[in-house]
């Protein structure tokens, strides 16, 4: 498709942030969002395909092009009405998604120039209808006479939530933690994602008609038979991964070593960060080291900075071109003054007198050939050992199914890993009218592949109850 000249002219627009500098000692949102100005400039870029190529990478099937349009058009209120036709948590997408490797990577301008900037269209859209006078609830559709139980309110099950509410059906969400929202609350920090979207967007979600109950541990409150015995006509099971990996290295157990989860989930929900008004110390000292390279990585290295750690260090056993985190989150880490340890592994955690971290002891990789994955293997250096004095230690090398549910539902199949097995085309499980999806069926993903999990759970299950 040839690109006419005038949209080839218009550069991409930058995402205007806050200075590294002032930034690093707060925990305000980093990205700033695009004024009217920007998005109508960006938004000028789209080539309105006739094969929008861009909905392809999309897992909730967003009318890219359309909603773009609109934004074109100064309709605020048609874009993002169109984009929550498929999408109930716009804010939260526009911020966190890797649009990157999803619809811009298919987008017909970035074959060869720069993608239009999808992703931060969304947020624009999403953040300009925050900022208007809420409207009155939606008129909903006649009730079905149907019940169904979701566990847990991360971004599968609201998503499964919302559309089955949309459908007419009750929906009860069972959510473990004090606060809705699962990675979006515990795992993302507020310089990423603010709580406060978070809250808004659910909010929405409840004024569909769902109901939230926090608190409840599916599994230990009550079981999935339980809930179906009590008068539910349906579950959906989307508990996430939240089983944090160890490296199974001596001094693991030392006071000062941290799975990401928990570090985060202290700072981001229990508010940490605000010790001693919020009772959840965490302790940091001078240096701390996160292992890993993903998202998570770099999302604890640039909390640890902020809660006043003199260096934050990236400690990872391959190259940077290897690493799994985004790159725009690689760039702000290393502007905010991250450093970056790689072709690194630690084999020992070294313990002062007390049992706290003192030290760790690593030794140097080169690469070889490529592994499974794509990625060239990391290839031990023998005898290149060495020691980093170190205070902190964040585990960041992902993490497992979330256990509970599947253990005390025996007849649920389960795959090698832990993960529920489910029908990739329905999300039906091994256990008649219960329905599974997310990263406890996946694994560790991203928050817009739980919610294309659950859309499409959420149709299946409509189709389910339809044929009773």
């Amino acid at each position: 498709m040839p690109v006419p000249k005038e949209k080839a002219r218009v550069e991409r627009q930058a995402m205007p942030h806050q200075d590294a500098a002032a930034r690093v000692t707060n925990f305000s949102e980093v990205a700033l969002g695009f004024s009217e100005e920007l998005a109508l400039l960006e938004a000028s870029r789209c080539l309105d395909c006739k094969k929008p190529t861009c909905m392809d990478g999309c897992p909730v099937e967003i009318e890219i092009p359309e909603f773009i349009k609109h934004i074109r058009a100064r309709d605020y209120q048609m874009a993002i009405d169109t984009i929550k036709r498929k999408n109930n948590l716009p804010a939260i997408c526009g911020r966190v998604c890797p649009q990157e490797n999803q619809c811009e990577k298919y987008c017909v301008l970035g074959k060869k120039f720069e993608p239009v900037a999808i992703g931060r269209l969304e947020r624009f859209a999403a953040d300009w209808e925050m900022n208007q006078p809420e409207k009155a609830e939606k008129d909903l559709p006649g009730k079905s006479g149907k019940k169904i139980a979701v566990v847990g309110a991360g971004p599968a099950g609201l998503t499964a939530a919302a559309d089955l509410a949309i459908l007419g059906h009750e929906v009860v969400v069972f959510e473990a933690l004090h606060t809705p929202g699962g990675v979006l609350v515990y795992g993302i920090p507020e310089f990423r994602l603010p709580k406060a979207i978070v809250e808004r967007e659910i909010k929405g979600i409840r004024q569909l008609g769902v109901e939230i109950k926090t608190n409840m541990v599916v599994g230990a409150i009550n079981t999935i038979d339980e809930l179906l015995a009590s008068g539910f006509d349906a579950v959906f099971i989307g508990t996430g991964a939240g089983l944090p990996y160890f490296m199974e290295i001596p001094g693991e157990n030392l006071n000062g070593v941290y799975s990401a989860n928990e570090f985060l989930t202290r700072t981001n929900l229990m508010k940490g960060y605000l010790f001693p008004e919020y009772l959840t110390p965490i302790r940091i000292g001078k240096r701390v080291a996160v292992i890993g390279a993903g998202n998570v990585a770099m999302d604890s290295a640039r909390t640890a900075l902020r809660l006043g750690a003199e260096e934050s260090y990236i400690v990872y056993r391959r190259s940077e071109k290897e690493m799994p985190a985004r790159q725009e989150e690689i760039e702000h880490a290393r502007e905010e003054g991250v450093q970056f340890r790689l072709l690194t592994s630690p084999v020992e955690i070294i313990g002062d007198e007390n049992g706290w971290v003192k030290s760790l002891i690593c030794q140097k990789f080169e690469l070889g050939e490529p592994d499974a994955s794509g990625r060239r293997r990391p290839v031990v250096i023998p005898g290149s050992e060495y020691e980093m004095g170190m205070d902190t230690v964040v585990m960041a090398i992902g993490q497992g199914p979330n256990p509970l549910v599947p253990r005390t539902t025996p007849d649920l199949e389960l795959n090698r890993n832990g993960n529920i097995i489910a029908d990739e085309s329905n999300a039906q499980t091994s256990k008649k009218a219960v329905f599974a999806g997310g990263d406890i069926v996946t694994g560790a993903a991203t928050v817009i592949q739980a919610m294309g999990a659950g859309k499409k759970a959420a149709k299946a299950i409509h189709e389910y109850l339809s044929s009773l």
